[in-house]
């Protein structure tokens, strides 16, 4: 695809890192949250070279948070995902799907309670704020919805806790995964936390003071000097071959509705929980019902095409399913994507091919992840 500019206006958020990025040369931007996440610093091969042996520092406040505050705020943490939360400590996040009423997927994010009465959802690119003002009003629970001000910067990669190590000390080496703890760096408030969207291993600093951000990223660059660490963005390649969910690419309510059984995440799901959680009806019909899609890894011959996708995929030249996303593998060497597909399709084999660009490519299922 062609390269386009994205048009600054008012309309998108600019985060406390983004002077930084810019002059640390970031060369494009994309819209996430509504909000501008950097897309790329110019060099993809080396970002992905140095997330994948070494450390890469990434500008993701797009990633947003919706606190919710309150007496009521457990319960309503606990409507608003069909996972069983039977404790909720203060210091340990969870992954929690979100789902609308009709069991569809609508946001995957990481819940982390701060407080018996005070949570936090980090959340992917869909307006939940939004959905649980509307659950909190609608059961009349006593719970104030609220994005703070807080913006997340990741340090990603095999090297990542050395630099977590030498900005906080050793401490960090100790927290679980999905594990977090407030701590100040020069004055700097933040929350730490053992996590982020790689299989590369990391951590994610939750900037609690907006007017810090380019005082945050210069005390990441030198620390992580050392060791290598340059700017980067979330890697769609590393992504990919780790099987990680992507919400917006491999799913998204409005174009590509799925619910967390298609997309691998129904140990996720409790439909026995004695209480009520919002989609609980349309998720045992769901699951009395049966799959008929599934998501899956492929493997495809010939080059990546210039477009990511979606692209169809076919069985003996009728569309059976969709690759919603495909890469180059650096390290496998090959084709490879993403994408949901007819569970009887997939029962009865191939052959298979994708249509990428009009072009039909052999194409093969496998399990996920790749790596």
């Amino acid at each position: 695809m062609p390269p386009f500019a994205i048009a600054v206006g008012p309309n998108l958020r600019r985060s406390p890192y983004f002077e930084a990025t810019v002059a640390d040369g970031v060369r494009s931007f994309s819209v996430y949250n509504h909000m501008l996440i950097p897309g790329s610093f110019g060099d993809p091969q080396a970002e992905y070279a140095r997330l994948i042996d070494g450390v890469v520092m990434w500008d993701v406040a797009a990633q947003r948070q919706v606190a919710l505050e309150g007496p009521d705020a457990a319960q309503l943490v606990r409507l608003l995902t069909p996972r069983r939360l039977k404790r909720l400590d203060p210091g340990q996040g969870r992954y929690v799907p979100l789902c609308d009423r009709q069991g569809v997927l609508i946001n995957d994010p990481v819940l982390l309670p701060l407080g018996e009465t005070r949570f936090w959802l980090s959340i992917a690119d869909s307006d939940v704020a939004l959905w649980a003002e509307a659950i909190a009003q609608e059961r009349g629970l006593d719970v104030r919805v609220s994005e703070p001000d807080v913006s997340p910067l990741a340090i990603q990669g095999p090297k990542a806790v050395e630099v977590a190590a030498a900005l906080f000390g050793d401490w960090v080496r100790d927290l679980r995964y999905f594990g977090f703890r407030e701590a100040t760096l020069d004055g700097i408030p933040l929350i730490v936390a053992r996590s982020g969207w790689s299989k590369q291993g990391g951590f994610e600093l939750y900037l609690t003071d907006g007017t810090r951000g380019g005082d945050l990223w210069r005390r990441v660059k030198q620390a992580g000097a050392p060791h290598g660490i340059i700017p980067g963005a979330p890697n769609d390649w590393e992504r990919i071959e780790s099987g990680l969910l992507s919400y917006g690419a491999d799913a998204r309510r409005q174009e590509r509705p799925a619910d967390p059984f298609e997309l691998g995440l129904g140990a996720l799901v409790d439909l026995e929980r004695p209480d009520d959680f919002i989609g609980k009806q349309a998720l045992q019909a769901r699951a009395k019902a049966g799959r008929t899609r599934r998501r899956t890894g492929w493997l495809i011959d010939g080059p990546a095409a210039a477009d990511p996708g979606p692209h169809p995929i076919l069985r003996d030249g009728a569309p059976v399913g969709t690759l919603w996303e495909h890469c180059r593998s650096p390290r496998l060497g090959r084709t490879i994507g993403i994408g949901l597909a007819a569970i009887h399709a997939l029962d009865r084999g191939g052959p298979f091919a994708v249509s990428l660009a009009g072009d039909e490519r052999a194409a093969e299922p496998t399990d996920l992840p790749f790596l």
